[in-house]
């Protein structure tokens, strides 16, 4: 976002509403600049079609989720059934049954595709994922200690995620902190960190009751199963105001990318800046958790995804929301749907993910021999 003055060059009066134009500049990329009075925002135009192209198959798999189910419905009764035109049988099937699953899936998978993108900007690294550095199982402990033990309600379990990821995040960024933390280091300490949380989470399913360990186990495997429209109220007004955080956080996460000394060159405080990133990322983590579990790999695939469509310099934000929501949806309709017998999402994405992550070490380790 650039400031310029609010006179129009060829009338002289004063811009009142969004004025559009397109410019050929950064090494050739077309621009789209809109203008009003004093503000200029610049947007390329490659990310502007990638994300409406995004959107568009985001509502398109949306629709085929509310459609699809042991009542099959068209695409003009779930239209009518969401503007109010319908009502009876349909319209509680679309809005009270399958509805919930669908938006949570959506702001989910947008929450993990920002976290993500937090992270790896952040760092500097496609590997730096929540799920990898250990952050989802502290979220996961966490909640798994207010289930189990005790007993609590969402919005204890919403607590305790936020209060696992957080001591986790502070305890990875202490024993990381060497002068200054490096992506490099604090990813390496984040693992041992993740598979030593991951053991604790087993011996606490293993030593509670059965009935509470079916639960936990299934829930830690990523479900939307249980997810009705309180926890999507809840859940999706948390979201919206830490992705506003998010957004008004790119400046600081831009500068980070060039790297310490240029960002402390640009006044930006770095230390805290990235410390303040990395517990904005867990939030959005924790808050997905407690709500569906931990669903992996989408904060680490979404943000690489996002970047190559686009093909921009670094990681933004609003490709990585809309691929995490395509592919949380999508993972959650393979999972309903296709699959022999209903499953997790999470499965659904660890298989997905965990076939990119071996894609994306082998095209890593090519790339510096």
């Amino acid at each position: 976002m650039s400031t310029r003055s609010g006179l129009d060059p060829h009338t002289g009066s004063s811009r009142t509403a969004w004025s559009p134009e397109t410019r050929r500049v950064d090494f050739g990329r077309r621009i789209l600049v809109l203008r009003r009075r004093k503000v200029a925002v610049r947007f390329e135009w490659r990310s502007v079609v990638i994300c409406s192209v995004l959107a568009l198959a985001v509502v398109c798999m949306a629709v085929l989720a509310l459609m699809t189910g042991s009542y099959q419905l068209s695409p003009g009764q779930v239209i009518s059934s969401l503007t109010g035109g319908t009502t009876g049988l349909v319209h509680d099937i679309v809005v009270e049954w399958r509805l919930p699953r669908v938006v949570a899936a959506l702001v989910f998978g947008a929450a993990l595709g920002v976290s993500g993108a937090v992270f790896q900007s952040t760092l500097r690294n496609p590997l730096a994922d929540p799920g990898i550095i250990g952050f989802s199982q502290g979220s996961y402990i966490g909640a798994l200690i207010v289930i189990l033990v005790v007993n609590g309600t969402y919005w204890q379990l919403v607590g305790g995620a936020l209060v696992g990821g957080i001591a986790t995040a502070i305890a990875v960024y202490l024993l990381a902190y060497r002068r200054g933390v490096q992506g490099f280091r604090l990813i390496i300490v984040g693992i041992g960190i993740s598979a030593m949380l991951g053991s604790i989470n087993t011996w606490l399913i293993l030593k509670a009751d059965l009935d509470q360990a079916m639960a936990a186990a299934t829930w830690g495997a990523g479900s939307l199963n249980g997810v009705s429209w309180p926890q999507v109220l809840v859940g999706g007004a948390c979201i919206a105001v830490l992705l506003l955080l998010a957004a008004l956080s790119s400046r600081p996460m831009r500068q980070l990318e060039l790297g310490d000394d240029a960002a402390a060159a640009q006044g930006a405080r770095v230390s805290a800046v990235r410390l303040g990133l990395i517990v904005l990322g867990v939030a959005l983590t924790a808050t997905v958790t407690a709500a569906s579990g931990p669903i992996a790999f989408i904060s680490l695939v979404a943000p690489q995804i996002g970047r190559r469509l686009t093909r921009s310099a670094g990681i933004t934000l609003a490709p990585a929301a809309l691929v995490g929501a395509l592919l949380c949806l999508a993972a959650d309709y393979l999972a309903q749907h296709v699959a022999p017998t209903p499953l997790p999402v999470g499965i659904i994405t660890v298989m997905l993910g965990g076939g990119y992550l071996g894609w994306l070490l082998i095209t890593e380790a090519r790339r510096r021999l």
